[in-house]
């Protein structure tokens, strides 16, 4: 994987094409998440939003990426799932092109989160949409926390972060 030792080192496309280099996000404490919108788990949009709100002013953000790996259950354009995401959530914060998390065609990030923080019985693997990466202002990965855990569960560890 080129070596890559940060976060910072990457290289992402958000939902418009647009490259956005996480360097931008030094700093900041990141929580990042593949999602869907066609998910049992899509309800945490509410709660992700909520704890963007109450901690942006702080130097939070969070970065939501769309994966359709699970299910086939991120259909539609990255323009689509902003509309979506928008009406529905009220989401204001980021929204990323739509990626792969596992396997071969993988999101390099995501590959190098899985790689500090493994998680349970699949190891690295991420297991399904929803999974969150919790990142320090220094660009470590802290935390990772599976699907079922809500987001408003993880507001202790953010906390502790800003």
């Amino acid at each position: 994987m080129e070596n890559k030792k940060s976060i910072y080192d990457f290289r992402v496309k958000d939902a418009k094409g647009t490259e956005v280099a996480m360097s931008d996000y030094k700093g900041k404490v990141l929580l990042v998440v593949n999602t869907a919108t066609e998910c049992g788990f899509t309800p945490q949009y509410a709660a992700l939003q909520g704890l963007y709100e109450r901690y942006k002013e702080r130097g939070f953000e969070i970065l939501d990426f769309p994966c359709d790996q699970f299910g086939h259950q991120a259909p539609g354009s990255e323009e689509e799932i902003q509309s979506f995401c928008t009406l529905k959530y009220k989401i204001t914060f980021r929204l990323f092109a739509k990626v792969d998390v596992n396997g071969a065609k993988a999101e390099p990030l995501f590959t190098f989160l899985k790689e500090q923080k493994r998680g349970g019985l699949l190891g690295s693997k991420i297991k399904w949409n929803f999974e969150k990466f919790l990142i320090s202002r220094e660009g470590e990965v802290v935390a990772r926390y599976g699907s079922t855990r809500r987001p408003e569960k993880i507001a202790n560890d953010i906390e502790k972060l800003l």
